[in-house]
């Protein structure tokens, strides 16, 4: 390096361009034709002295609306739930802020802990078996759980509530264009919750899964031990998207019979990030613990007797 602080000067560059043989930086773009090629300066303002940027991006940015100085009713699976500020002093610690997958137990044992704790949470809310670490948000863990359904019954038709978030609804619709056979139908409300009689009418035998929304995406409380009921008799999968945060107060749909619940786990308190994503979860059945996607973080002993965590079912 020529320079001590700058790290590409003319001279540096000169040496470059010598050593693989061409004259000058254009002769690099000498293959793209020069009608679509920039001729002028680009169109930057001088520098600006840093107090004086900020402010100015200051007064643009004030110009936004934002939920510090507004209410938002936006809802639609994204809240602006408060979070204490102990939480961002904790999740910033070394043992959480890493995006290295720890597989590695015996040097990432708090981040192993965390995830195991978190796991165990879902389970203890969903009244399920297993959880998974998380997903990349709610509406992905929802694709997943019919994928698995697909995957697990060999059957190509997925029952969907028209009460189902719609954005979920999307997405389940492009992870359906992997195979031509692969059918989602959706199911008319009555009124504000899922019309139980067009559901029967629905669930036939080539059902994977029937799958609702608790509370769902109006606020209404589905009839969860009805839907079972209809699912029962055709051996198809129960999938719930469940708000986590509800489920303190709900019956959790594992005592309904789900056999998978996922959601988003954003009411916690994730900050709403322009909509997302934020972090999915997955819960489901020890009968179908092994088609589980993502990590599963759980607890053994060393050779010492002491309580550790791994991950674990790698082989699945």
């Amino acid at each position: 390096m020529s320079h001590r602080y700058i790290p590409l000067t003319e001279k540096d560059e000169q040496e470059m361009l010598e050593t693989i043989g061409v004259k000058s930086i254009q002769e690099l773009y000498s293959d793209v034709p020069e009608d679509v090629l920039l001729s002028r300066d680009l169109n930057i303002a001088d520098a600006e002295p840093e107090t004086q940027l900020l402010k100015r991006l200051t007064r643009i940015a004030n110009k936004n609306i934002t939920k510090e100085t507004h209410t938002s009713f936006l809802g639609a699976g994204v809240y602006d739930h408060y979070a204490p500020a102990v939480v961002d002093a904790m999740i910033s610690r070394s043992e959480f802020y890493t995006a290295y997958t720890p597989y590695q137990p015996e040097i990432s044992q708090g981040e192993l802990q965390a995830i195991f704790e978190f796991q165990t949470m879902i389970c203890e809310l969903t009244a399920m078996d297993v959880a998974n670490s998380s997903m990349y948000d709610g509406m992905t863990s929802f694709a997943e759980a019919c994928l698995l359904a697909w995957g697990n019954t060999k059957k190509n038709k997925i029952v969907v509530s028209k009460g189902l978030h719609y954005q979920a609804l999307q997405v389940l619709n492009t992870y359906s264009k992997i195979r031509e056979q692969y059918e989602v139908v959706t199911v008319d409300l009555d009124g504000t919750v899922t019309d139980l009689k067009k559901l029967e009418a629905a669930i036939d035998d080539e059902t994977a899964a029937v799958a609702v929304q608790y509370p769902n995406f109006y606020g209404s409380i589905e009839d969860l031990e009805a839907i079972q009921t209809l699912i029962a008799d055709k051996k198809a999968l129960f999938i719930v998207y469940a708000n986590p945060l509800s489920l303190g107060l709900l019956t959790p749909p594992g005592e309904f019979g789900a056999d998978i619940v996922v959601g988003d786990t954003q009411v916690f308190g994730i900050p709403t990030q322009f909509g997302g994503p934020h972090c999915g979860y997955f819960a489901t059945t020890k009968k179908l613990m092994r088609k589980i996607p993502g990590r599963l973080v759980g607890q053994t002993t060393d050779d010492e007797g002491n309580r550790g965590f791994v991950l674990t079912l790698q082989a699945r």
